[in-house]
This record gives structure tokens, C-alpha cells and sequence, in this order.
């Protein structure tokens, strides 16, 4: 009795709160759903060529179906499948599909964190990406060949967001080791930050900072620990900030009047690249207009540890567009100005001549280096528009050559995919072209094209990337009014990332988020303060003043009496008309001064007035000076 008294109780009070008061019943949406928002146009995901691979029968087909084909092979019927589109989820039961995509469940195993997810490995060393290629298929193993070879390229590919919020051209990108933040810097001055983590599928960043004023980012570099970051600016200070922004310190600027750079204690010119070291968590690398390398430690901004000057046909100052690390850190490379490729190994006792020196490599700047996991093999991108293969065993000559790439921008780079099965780079736009920005996919052994995948069709690509643990594909773009980062992903195959801040819905407002705005009175808005009129309205107010608009006096052209000289003839009605009359006679510019003052003489010794009879009996009697006319008349 006391359980139904309470129900009615509460059926009692709830009748006079309306239906939308309370805890709302979540939305139910599926993860089909929230993928299919992200997924890329078909025609797309792959552009391939019938001539890349003549002979390999099954090499060619589209990604999609066959990571489609491979999915439902080993995935439970039914569960995270998503029909509609072909891709299979890594959803593995029925309450994923029923939760919100807000929640951390959902996102945990959308992301793969789960035991069915993650295959019970430790994914710490683990390299998550294509595989490596099988051995060359017998004439027993050729009817296999065609559904192993669908496999071979897992490009992700078939979903894709965008990170926005720059308004210029994004030319630096990197990924922390762990893929969990991003960075990225512009032409806008500035550099954002993202956390996969803490975003939701708005995909907004968490900070926004200004290295330094009005110079572009070009480089950024996490480091070994991913606890600190490095930022190369136009300017010739590099900066080190922390994991959260915050600036650490920035890097000494040299003097610009020293003739020889060994001398200097920084930069003295606008930095080009920058790199942290792979393995060393103090020392980075930067390349400068100066014409010089510089090798950097993080505790001591006040000078560098070695200066490198590249060798150059004639004496003078050469511009180092890019500069790289050897994978083990063992080796630093330099893209000089006048097309040559250096390289220097770390030794003791080395200095600045190049251990290896491939002049004329491009025919215009180098602006990307990278080298193999082996340390055999040298890829080099520039701005001539080819792609360049060397083998460092021999270098006199390239070992293939891809041609047709435009390239624009002095940041462009070249990657290898995790497993360094495929050679991948951006292109940029031509004004006569009609074919959008493109990234091109070539084979590492076979060295030919595999797949050119369309990103923007107005927006050339500067930086590209591939992260082993996340198994996603960045790539900047960008033009002189927008710039992002594009995120190619694949559900099947990728891992966190880009799956974890999509399947996060925004949190709802509530009536807790309300705030009252206040009031603000601004005092400049009270009619005493207010500004004053355009400059019109008040050229305008002037000419109807008729004080303000009165016609100035003409200049002196004259002597005059009374009045203003020159302007009246006397400054009383009275005067004028006596002038008039004749009754008043200017006689005095035609008088001599000496005999208008004589005149009065006579008059003043018979009857002197005011100061004159003081002094009677003490005044000597005054002598006049004679004319001159009588003093010519003694003279002759």
C-alpha cells in the first residue's frame, strides 16, 4: 500500500508540471548516421590511372568496396554495419548504436579503445597502417592475387572533416606522437590548437596564439616527448612553447652587421624551417635566409651549439629553404637556394662541408626533404613541380623522377605512409587549370602512380601527413581568404582521432548556461561626449555663417588717416564729409617735417605752457640745425 500511495503521490504533483519539465529522453542516433554526415563524395575517394600497374590484375579496384568486402569477412552480421553507405563501424554491439554520440561510452568505442576494438594488443609499438606488400604471387597463388590485391593500399579515404578557423593560407601542420593534438599554423600570423579529446563534432579549437606580429608561420614541430613544441616564423627568432601554449622562450637574434654568420649568435635574417630532433628532446635544427644552419639547445636561449654554412660555387649568402633530420637523428640535410641537396653527417670533429653534395638537384627551390627508415633513400619536393627519388648509395643522378606536380608554396613537403609502403604529396592550383588540388599517392618500388585523391577545387595543398597510430591523412589548404586542414579517415581502419570528436554531439544548452547580460551605459554615447560631425556638414554650416563666410580685408596698398590705413578716410562720419567738403586739408605729406616744426617756435618762446616754465631760468636757449639748402648756400 505505502509503494501505490507513493506513485500516486508523485502522478499528483507531476500533473502540474508541464510534459517538458525534467530529465528529456536522449536522442537516439546511430553511428550510420554520424558517419554518413562525413562521408566523401564516391567519385572522389580515388582517381587512379589504367597505366600505373599493367599485369596487376586487382591493384586498381576502389578502396571503398574492398575495405567494405574485408569488413563483413570478420565482422559479426548485424553488428555496426552500416548499409547504407558500405562501411563497416567498430562497433561491436547493439548498445553502442543506441547511445548518444555525445557520451564517453560511444566515443570509446567508436575510437577503438575496447577489447574487440583493439584485439587485445598493446598498440604502444604497434605500427597501425597498410601492410606490408606480399611476396610476388607464384602462378598457383594468381587466382588469390585478385582479392589480396584490393587490400594491398588501405588509403583511409572515405570520410573526411575539415578543422577551420584560419583565414589565410595554412602552411604548417604537426600531429603529437600520441595523434591526440593538433597544431597548425598560417599565413593569418597565427597557430591553433587542437585536442581530438576535448573536441566535439564543431571541430573548434582550443587556443589560438600569435608567435610573433605580422610574420607567417612556416614550420612546427612537436617534440620526442610531445611535452613542447617549436614555431618557425618569417621572423629570425624561432620560440618554444609548451604542450598548452604557454611560451617557454624564444631563441637569440644575431647581429645583422657581422660579415661571417660563425660569428653571430642567432639568425639575422627570416627563418625558413625548423625541426625538432627525433630522438633528443633539447636539440632542434633551423634553416634560415641567412644562409646558414643552426643546431639549437632548448635550455640556453642565448646561443646556438653549431653553425652550418652550406658550400656554395661562389662566395655569398645563398637562402637554405628546408632542412630535415635523419630518422635516427645521425644526419642533417639542407635544401639550398641554388638547387643543390647537402647533407652532413654528426661526427666529431664535423664541420661545415658537406659529407655529400648533389648540385643542381632542382631547378628551383627545394621546399621538402624526407628521408627512409633505412637512411638509403632521400625524397625531395620543389617548386618546378617535379617529385625526386634518390638513392643516397648513389647520387649523381635521381632514381625516378615524378613530373606534373605544381607547387606554389615555399612549405610544400613530401611524406612517406607509416609503413612506407607509398610515396604521397600535395599539389597546388594553376590558374589555367580546371583539375583542383590533388594528393598523389606513388609506390615506393614499383615507383609509379597509384591514386590521386581530389581535396579542394579551389585551395592549392601545402602540408601533408600520415599518422601511424591513428591511420589518418592530414593535408593543409588554402588561399588568400580561407585556409584548413582537411582529415581524410576511414572507419574501418582508423583509429581515434577524427572518430572520437565526430561521434561527440555539442552539449546541449540548459537553463543553468543562462546568463544575464548587464547593462553597459557608455558615457561617449551622452549628447556631451558624442563626436563631432563630418567634415562636410561642417564646411557646409560655415558657409551659412555669414561672420565665419565674410570676405577678409584686402592687404595695405597705401598710407590712410583715422581708421584702418589704407581702407577708410576717416574713422567718424563727421571727418568724412568735412574731407569731402574740402573743410580738411591733408597738407602734411607735402610739408618738410624741420619747417612745420619751426612754425610753432615763435609761438612757443612768447608763450610756453607745461613743461617749458620749469625750466625758464635753467634751459639754455635751443639751437636749431640750419637747412640744408642754407648750409649749400655758406658751403659755396
Amino acid at each position: 500500500m505505502e509503494g501505490g500511495d507513493e506513485a500516486e503521490i508523485y502522478e499528483g504533483m507531476r500533473a502540474h508540471f508541464p510534459l517538458s519539465f525534467g530529465k528529456q529522453a536522449k536522442q537516439q542516433v546511430s553511428l550510420e548516421a554520424v558517419h554518413s554526415a562525413t562521408r566523401r563524395p564516391q567519385q572522389q575517394q580515388q582517381q587512379t590511372t589504367s597505366s600505373s600497374f599493367s599485369g596487376s590484375k586487382g591493384w586498381l579496384h576502389d578502396l571503398r568496396s574492398s575495405n567494405s568486402r574485408d569488413a563483413e569477412k570478420t565482422s559479426p552480421s548485424g553488428a555496426g554495419n552500416f548499409k547504407s553507405n558500405g562501411a563497416v563501424g567498430r562497433c561491436h554491439s547493439e548498445d553502442a548504436r543506441d547511445t548518444e554520440p555525445g557520451e564517453e561510452e560511444a566515443a570509446q568505442i567508436l575510437a577503438g579503445n575496447g577489447p574487440e576494438a583493439g584485439g587485445g594488443d598493446d598498440d604502444d609499438g604497434m605500427m597501425i597502417g597498410p601492410p606490408r606488400p606480399p611476396p610476388a604471387a607464384t602462378d598457383s597463388e594468381e587466382s588469390d592475387s585478385d582479392v589480396e590485391g584490393d587490400n594491398l593500399y588501405r588509403i583511409p579515404m572515405s570520410n573526411e572533416i575539415v578543422l577551420k578557423g584560419h583565414t589565410r593560407v595554412v602552411a604548417a601542420l604537426a600531429v603529437d606522437h600520441t595523434g591526440s593534438r593538433v597544431l597548425s599554423g598560417s599565413y593569418d600570423y597565427s597557430v591553433r590548437m587542437y585536442d581530438f579529446q576535448g573536441m566535439n563534432s564543431r571541430l573548434a579549437s582550443f587556443r589560438q596564439l600569435e608567435p610573433f606580429e605580422g610574420h607567417q608561420v612556416r614550420s612546427l614541430s612537436w617534440s620526442p616527448t610531445s611535452d613542447r613544441f617549436l614555431c618557425v616564423t618569417g621572423s629570425a627568432q624561432a620560440k618554444i612553447f609548451d604542450r598548452d601554449g604557454l611560451t617557454l622562450g624564444e631563441f637569440v637574434r644575431g647581429d645583422m652587421y657581422l660579415r661571417d654568420l660563425k660569428n653571430t649568435k642567432g639568425h639575422i635574417s627570416g627563418l625558413t624551417c625548423g625541426e625538432w630532433h627525433p630522438k633528443e628532446k633539447q636539440t632542434i635544427l633551423t634553416s634560415s635566409e641567412d644562409g646558414s644552419l643552426r643546431i639549437w639547445d632548448v635550455t640556453d636561449f642565448k646561443s646556438q651549439k653549431q653553425v652550418i654554412k652550406p658550400k656554395l660555387a661562389r662566395p655569398g649568402r645563398v637562402p637554405v629553404t628546408t632542412c630535415v633530420w635523419g630518422r635516427e637523428g645521425k644526419c642533417i640535410t639542407g635544401g639550398i637556394g641554388d638547387g643543390s641537396i647537402q647533407i652532413w653527417n654528426l661526427k666529431p670533429g664535423w664541420g661545415s662541408r658537406p659529407d655529400m653534395h648533389v648540385e643542381n638537384a632542382h631547378d628551383d627551390d627545394i621546399t621538402g626533404l624526407k628521408f627512409s627508415s633505412d637512411g638509403q633513400m632521400l625524397l625531395s619536393r620543389s617548386m618546378d613541380g617535379t617529385l625526386k627519388v634518390w638513392d643516397l648509395r648513389e647520387s649523381k643522378k635521381p632514381l625516378h623522377v615524378f613530373e606534373e606536380l605544381p607547387n606554389h608554396y615555399s612549405q610544400t613537403n613530401v611524406e612517406f605512409s607509416p609503413d612506407e609502403q607509398l610515396i604521397f604529396t600535395g599539389t597546388s592550383i594553376e590558374k589555367d587549370g580546371n583539375t583542383g588540388s590533388m594528393l598523389c599517392f606513388y609506390d615506393t618500388k614499383r615507383l609509379e602512380l597509384v591514386s590521386k585523391v581530389g581535396i579542394s577545387p579551389t585551395c592549392s595543398i601545402v602540408r601533408c601527413a600520415w599518422h601511424s597510430r591513428l591511420n589518418q591523412v592530414f593535408a593543409t589548404v588554402g588561399d588568400k581568404k580561407q585556409g584548413g586542414t582537411h582529415i581524410l579517415y576511414d572507419p574501418t581502419i582508423s583509429e581515434r582521432g577524427a572518430l572520437v570528436c565526430v561521434a561527440r554531439a555539442p552539449r546541449k544548452k540548459s537553463v543553468d548556461d543562462f546568463e544575464a547580460k548587464p547593462v553597459i551605459h557608455n558615457p561617449h554615447a551622452l549628447p556631451l561626449f558624442r563626436d563631432q560631425p563630418s567634415r562636410k556638414r561642417q564646411r557646409e554650416k560655415v558657409l551659412k555663417d555669414p561672420m565665419k563666410s565674410h570676405k577678409p580685408d584686402l592687404p595695405v596698398t597705401g598710407p590712410g588717416f583715422g581708421g584702418r590705413v589704407g581702407s577708410t578716410k576717416g574713422s567718424l562720419l563727421t571727418q568724412y564729409l568735412l574731407k569731402e567738403g574740402g573743410l580738411i586739408k591733408e597738407t602734411w605729406m607735402e610739408e618738410d617735417p624741420r619747417e612745420a616744426i619751426l612754425r610753432y617756435a615763435d609761438v612757443a618762446a612768447k608763450d610756453p605752457k607745461f613743461i617749458a616754465p620749469a625750466y625758464a631760468q635753467t634751459q639754455p636757449e635751443p639751437l636749431f640745425a640750419k637747412s640744408d639748402s642754407e648750409e649749400e648756400e655758406e658751403g659755396k
